[in-house]
């Protein structure tokens, strides 16, 4: 196995356990992030010390794990960005949701440096993030594939790879936070309206996962609601962010997605009634003020 120096910026819910799970590899392991204890713990789990200007130059791929594209190019291109410093040949894993045509301008501005730029964004959520059992829709030149992959082996179940050209992975991803958004506001929709014909949210997920009208974000968020347990896996934020990424993706092909925009809407009340950082199944609170009904608590 061909082991790497790779340094990850980001250490939230998914970029921790893509750290772990580089580290549980054997690769030399570098964690940042704006929280200096979450620094401080992965240090202790055995990640590598040094700060990033210092280790910038001798690292084979740089992971990139932050919000959104802003992030992403300050982090590569701003005031102390990293790509300036990086080696000929080493490879850049940019994994945030981003319009594909950001991701194409990141691609060619990192090419002028000899850098190679994988477009790799991610899905599966933190315990698969920890397991290295995610699934990376990438898209890159061959020689960005052959040196982002024992990167990739140690975080990914399954990379698909999408083409020879940054961008196609964000694409990709936009089709699946299109259906990932609206799966999510539609089991908030339906639990609650389930409330009000006397079905409880116990036998909600009971019955519903057994039938058709499920989804994977239905059984794996519909569970937090009947716990009362919001603690943030995926936070409401999270969706204003991506489904607007979306939606400004589908102005620019004139595409209406009009329930990708009523589920934004349902985001958006969520995040003005100061749920924001409470896990995305909290979308439901929204439907259950405005019928009355009495989610359950956390027991």
């Amino acid at each position: 196995m061909t082991t790497q120096k790779i340094a990850i910026i980001g250490l939230g819910s998914m970029g921790y356990g893509m750290a772990s799970s580089l580290l549980g590899a054997g690769h030399q392991t570098h964690g940042f992030d704006i929280n200096p204890a979450q620094v401080a713990r992965f240090q202790g789990q055995g990640g590598a010390v040094g700060e990033l200007p210092d280790i910038a130059s001798q690292i084979d791929a740089l992971v990139v794990v932050v919000l959104n594209a802003a992030q992403t190019e300050s982090v590569l291109f701003g005031d102390d960005g990293v790509v300036g410093r990086m080696k000929a040949g080493s490879v850049v894993l940019a994994c945030a949701t981003v319009p594909p045509a950001f991701a194409r301008d990141m691609a060619a501005r990192c090419a002028q440096t000899g850098v190679h730029y994988l477009d790799a964004p991610i899905s599966g959520g933190a315990a698969k993030a920890a397991q290295g059992r995610l699934s990376i829709m990438a898209s890159g030149t061959d020689e960005a594939f052959a040196a982002a992959r024992p990167a990739l082996d140690a975080m990914a179940e399954k990379v698909f790879e999408l083409g020879n050209q940054a961008g196609a992975g964000s694409a990709m991803k936009a089709v699946n936070q299109m259906l990932a958004g609206v799966h999510i506001a539609a089991m908030a929709e339906a639990l609650t309206f389930g409330m009000t014909q006397g079905v409880s949210p116990e036998k909600f997920v009971e019955v519903i996962p057994e039938c058709a009208g499920t989804s994977w974000m239905l059984e794996n968020r519909a569970p937090h609601i009947v716990a009362g347990d919001y603690t943030p896996l995926s936070s409401v934020n999270i969706w204003p962010k991506d489904l607007g990424i979306v939606l400004d993706i589908a102005r620019e092909a004139g595409f209406a997605a009009p329930v990708t925009q009523a589920a934004l809407a349902q985001f958006q009340e969520a995040a003005a009634q100061g749920l924001g950082g409470e896990d995305d199944a909290a979308v439901a609170k929204v439907y259950a003020g405005q019928v009355g009904v009495r989610l359950p608590d956390k027991s």
